[in-house]
């Protein structure tokens, strides 16, 4: 048996690691955490300083015996979990729940996965740190505290089975006060007048200088008197100034701006980015990637300076050191870098390569030199008037750091303001006037957040920590408060005056404005706990408070102040405002809007949350009659409905017609859209409308998903009602008893036989290798597989 037993969180990081340490090391992982607070239950009691209530989950407890045994067997045990403190209160769980003593216990920890970096670890052990561990369990307990005691108050005032949480309901906030920044602005008007003047060159010919005015034109009256002005109007260039500039290469990635740039370049999400680095750092290829810090070590900028040196020459490169500049940063790691800079690539997935790439050029770029540019501006006089066109240009005479890679910014623009190289001219020098064109412009709205901004935004506020950005963007939008949206907007008018050939011309065009893709945007839902919350909790979802709650974790994290006593000044806040929600009354539903009156019955038509989500309802509860409900169509909101758009809901379910026979109609239930047909229901897709789809499109339907239903039962067996051959998402499988099991490749399975499907359920089960269960859920009457 192996004298010592090292314990980390993943298998992928326990392969790796025994690969550089000898046959007196074991490598074992704990899979994650192996002890937390009670799902089901609140598990801190409040009476005895907030103690935290654990256990060990069912699933883990095989691992916990494993771990047991193993330990039990070792001289040493070392525990090298992550540095952060997450990975520092797992180190602390497994010393609790194995109980492993002091004296033979090691706690290690690394920022790469390298041989030097884990012998360097070894010869350097040290305990593990209470405070951080503290931190941590100060975290969960409040995050606890919070969730536990809001949502049931949601439950009450707005609906069943939704959850607030102290950074996710902030996260939510940012998205929905944007959201209201929208729907509140108004487009104002301006003119952008642009010159095209005709430059003669050297060899006889002519070139293009293309300058815009220095102020923007209030109005068409103004815009077409300038352009009158300008008729007769002599040109002439006033000055030119040359002046040298330079672009500096950004730092190396932390958390949150890998984050931010893989969305932007790779078109990653930030869950995506973070499984991809998490799979990188676990294979030895980048340093850990959960950080604030800018910093690369000594070896990292050696290493950066010879691959610069050897591959591009000596005055590309240039060293820098970079400082943390985020609010509220945490204790540093180094900057997210490969773990060996000679290394250009890498064997993986697409994504992974991807991912590496990205991560080696910004690292290598931060030790590159500036980029040296000559910028020119050209000042060209109207004779009959006082404003002045300008052209600017740059070239670029040295490239740096951009031969190897170059910033996305999170709003490229539209190219009206890119830079070209300008045409030859001197001071005093006469132009010919093309044609002069004056635009109409408009201010711009403000733009939803991507995910990438979202995390830039918390960042900026302090409000969270790189490892919480990830998980909190998930989280958000699984509970259905924020859902990922593309944004067609809508078509306008605008106007343009042109003067050519000593004529104007005005032209009314069109031009699309408000599209956005894959934009977050808050769901009915969202918009109505949000502004509860905010009515009601105004402190929990204060952007300073959440901050502040940061900065106090880092205080406990740095032995500055005891957690139970953080936490008591908390709950002794937080809990009385709790109750006294409870038992505050509000006359009509939280986020209920009256839409106005039914011409036909005299009742009252409102919008409000539903158990089910958004939903109409006409008359009130009050009511002898029972008001009547319809739900919301998708890409309705609660906010811009109008009474007659909601009354229309009403229509549905509506006959299309007949069909084999069988009445065939449309109506909404829990699900969405559906379309129902002899007892048998089909769902109807986001491209057809309920209200305005036709008996031949629900026919199409209809036989569509009949072909599906024939295609899915490939074969069934007389002996045995519960046993089914079925196609499903990743091929044939034997579905039996709820269970279902491979079918080994290279079978055919139209041909399997009984016997042989039994003999395969037999063998899998006798391995413990099952499939999960077939899980169920109804919508729209249909059984679907989940």
């Amino acid at each position: 048996m192996s004298k010592n037993l090292v314990i980390v969180e993943s298998p992928a990081k326990a392969k790796t690691i025994e690969k550089f340490l000898g046959k007196d090391f074991k490598v074992l992982s704990s899979y994650g955490h192996i002890r937390d607070l009670k799902k089901k239950s609140f598990s801190i009691d409040i009476e005895h300083d907030y103690a935290p209530i654990y256990e060990i989950p069912a699933d883990k407890e095989k691992v916990v015996e494993s771990l047991k045994n193993a330990a039990r067997k070792a001289e040493t045990v070392w525990i090298a979990s992550d540095e952060d403190r997450e990975g520092e209160a797992i180190a602390w769980h497994l010393a609790e729940v194995l109980g492993l003593q002091p004296e033979t216990t090691r706690r290690i920890v690394f920022h790469e996965i390298t041989q030097t970096a884990i012998l360097e670890a070894i010869e350097h052990p040290r305990a593990i740190d209470i405070d951080r561990v503290n931190a941590q369990q100060a975290r969960r307990i409040l995050d606890r505290i919070v969730g536990f005691e809001l949502s049931p108050v949601l439950w009450r005032k707005v609906k069943p089975a939704l959850s607030a949480g102290r950074v996710q309901s902030v996260a939510v906030r940012l998205i929905a006060e944007r959201e209201n920044e929208i729907r509140r602005f108004t487009a104002e008007n301006w003119f952008r007048a642009v010159a095209t003047f005709s430059v003669p060159t050297e060899n006889g010919g002519t070139a293009c200088l293309k300058a815009e005015l220095n102020r923007r034109l209030k109005n068409r009256e103004e815009a077409a008197a300038f352009l009158e002005a300008c008729r007769d109007a002599r040109f002439s260039i006033a000055d030119i100034a040359v002046r040298p500039a330079r672009k500096t290469p950004p730092p190396p990635f932390t958390t949150s701006t890998l984050q931010q740039e893989a969305a932007r370049k790779l078109g990653f999400s930030v869950a995506q980015t973070m499984m991809t680095a998490q799979r990188l750092y676990e294979a030895g290829f980048i340093t850990y990637m959960r950080t604030d810090s800018v910093n690369l070590s000594q070896l990292a900028l050696n290493s950066a300076r010879k691959e610069i040196a050897d591959s591009l020459g000596e005055r590309y490169h240039k060293a820098r050191r970079y400082r943390t500049q985020s609010k509220g940063a945490q204790e540093a790691h180094e900057a997210i870098r490969p773990t060996y800079i000679d290394r250009h690539a890498i064997e993986g997935t697409a994504a992974e390569r991807r991912l590496y790439e990205l991560i080696w050029k910004r690292t290598v770029a931060s030790q590159m030199s500036d980029a040296e540019l000559e910028k020119t501006t050209v000042t060209i006089d109207i004779s009959s008037r006082d404003e002045k066109f300008v052209a600017t240009g740059e070239v670029l005479t040295f490239d740096g750091y951009l031969k190897v890679y170059l910033e996305s910014k999170e709003e490229e623009g539209d190219g009206e303001n890119a830079k070209e190289l300008l045409p030859p001219m001197s001071k005093g020098e006469s132009l010919t006037l093309s044609d002069m064109e004056v635009t109409e412009r408009f201010t711009q709205c403000p733009s939803r957040y991507t995910e990438a901004s979202l995390v830039h935004k918390m960042e900026e506020l302090g409000i969270g920590r790189p490892s919480t950005y990830a998980p909190t963007i998930s989280t958000i939008q699984q509970r259905e408060y924020v859902e990922k949206c593309n944004f067609e907007g809508s078509e306008r008018q605008y106007l343009t005056l042109r003067l050519a050939n000593g004529k104007v011309q005005e032209k009314v065009k069109k031009e699309k404005t408000g599209a956005e893709k894959g934009k977050l945007a808050p769901t009915d839902t969202g918009i109505v706990v949000n502004d509860y919350l905010v009515e009601f909790f105004p402190d929990i979802m204060d952007y300073n408070f959440t901050a502040n709650v940061e900065q106090t974790f880092d205080d406990i994290a740095e032995g500055k102040l005891d957690w139970p006593q953080a936490i008591d000044r908390f709950y002794k806040l937080f809990h009385p405002v709790v109750q006294s929600a409870l038992e505050t009354k509000t006359g009509h539903k939280v986020g209920e809007r009256l839409l106005g009156t039914d011409p036909v019955s005299g009742k009252p038509v409102s919008v409000k949350i539903g158990r089910f989500g958004p939903l109409v309802q006409i008359g009130s509860p009050e009511d002898a009659e029972k008001p009547r409900f319809a739900s919301l169509l998708k890409g309705q909101s609660m906010a811009t409905i109008t009474l007659d758009e909601a009354l229309s809901l009403f229509d549905l379910p509506r006959t299309l017609g007949d069909y084999e026979g069988k009445t065939v109609t449309v109506g909404i239930g829990k699900f969405g859209p559906y379309i129902r047909h002899d007892g048998k229901y089909v769902s109807l897709p986001k491209s057809l409308e309920p209200l305005s789809v036709s008996i031949d499109d629900a026919i199409a339907l209809i036989a569509a998903k009949r072909e599906e239903e024939s295609q899915r039962h490939i074969k069934k067996f007389a002996e045995d009602a519960d046993l089914e051959v079925l196609n499903g998402r990743y091929g044939p499988y034997i579905a039996y008893r709820k269970k279902n099991y491979k079918i080994p490749k290279g079978t055919d399975p139209k041909e399997i036989s009984f016997e042989s499907c039994m003999q395969l359920i037999q063998e899998a089960d006798s391995k413990g290798d099952t499939g999960k269960k077939s899980v169920r859920r109804k919508k729209n009457g249909l059984n679907i597989p989940k």
